[in-house]
């Protein structure tokens, strides 16, 4: 099994790092990891430095001792999922499989049709919980780069990012609308996707026609419909796969 992951505000240039607090809690209290395994410390933002524990003090202080620091390279091709707010909690589950399938960004959309709205403090919340569920879900899949989690989008907003990417894409479930599978759509050798996924009720007419003055095709993932809250990471799993991120 791969080294757990730990997250720190600034990896140190030393070879020997002092982890409390919440994450040294989790280590001791819960991991119950002792002298001798070993450990992965990151910023989340791509540096990182493996490391073995040289001792387990009280319920959460961990003293590790760490090899130089490294830098995880970025990807050629990175994938951004504007995905439009679910319902209850199924938010946090997207953000969780999108994470550890691999997506790199991750943009609040609040479309049209959306049921949930994200205002006041309750939007605050919510957008914290995305966060937090990204960082928490980069952890569990090993990852040292977690994919930032963008403010909430307005439709215009998300229309100026699909016009500044290199590929843009609308995925649409109806199979009978004028969409392309996106299995084998033209994808760029690198650069920015960006990939929009629609609420329960559907991206609205007046949504799909600002979307498309803006460059993005339309394009459906297969025969099956699936919710919003699993959409994005199907197709995210689709293109990590076509882009030769998975190879």
């Amino acid at each position: 099994m791969t080294a757990p992951v730990f997250v720190v505000e600034q990896l140190p240039d030393a070879p020997e790092f002092v982890l409390d607090g919440p994450e040294g809690r989790h280590a001791v209290s819960v991991k119950r990891l002792r002298t001798g395994e070993e450990v992965v410390l990151t910023d989340g933002r791509g540096r990182w430095a493996p490391g073995a524990v040289r001792s387990a003090e009280g319920k959460d202080r961990l003293v590790v001792g760490l090899e130089p620091v490294r830098e995880e390279p970025r990807p050629a091709v990175r994938i951004t999922v504007v995905q439009a707010l679910p319902k209850g909690d199924r938010g946090e589950v997207a953000v969780e499989t999108m994470t550890e399938t691999g997506a790199d960004g991750i943009v609040p959309w609040q479309a049209a049709r959306c049921i949930t709205q994200w205002k006041g403090d309750r939007g605050l919340k919510s957008l914290a919980k995305w966060r937090n569920t990204a960082r928490e879900a980069g952890k569990q899949s090993r990852r040292v780069l977690f994919p930032d989690v963008a403010d909430l989008a307005t439709t215009k907003q998300v229309a100026a990012l699909l016009a500044a990417a290199d590929f843009a894409t609308v995925l649409h479930e109806d199979r009978d609308y004028d969409s392309e599978p996106l299995a084998t759509v033209a994808l760029p050798d690198s650069g920015e996707i960006v990939l929009v996924v629609g609420p329960e009720g559907g991206v609205s007419p007046d949504e799909l026609a600002a979307f498309a003055a803006a460059g993005a095709r339309t394009c459906r993932l297969g025969p099956t419909v699936l919710r919003t809250s699993t959409a994005g990471t199907a197709a995210a799993a689709l293109l990590l796969g076509r882009t030769g991120r998975w190879s």
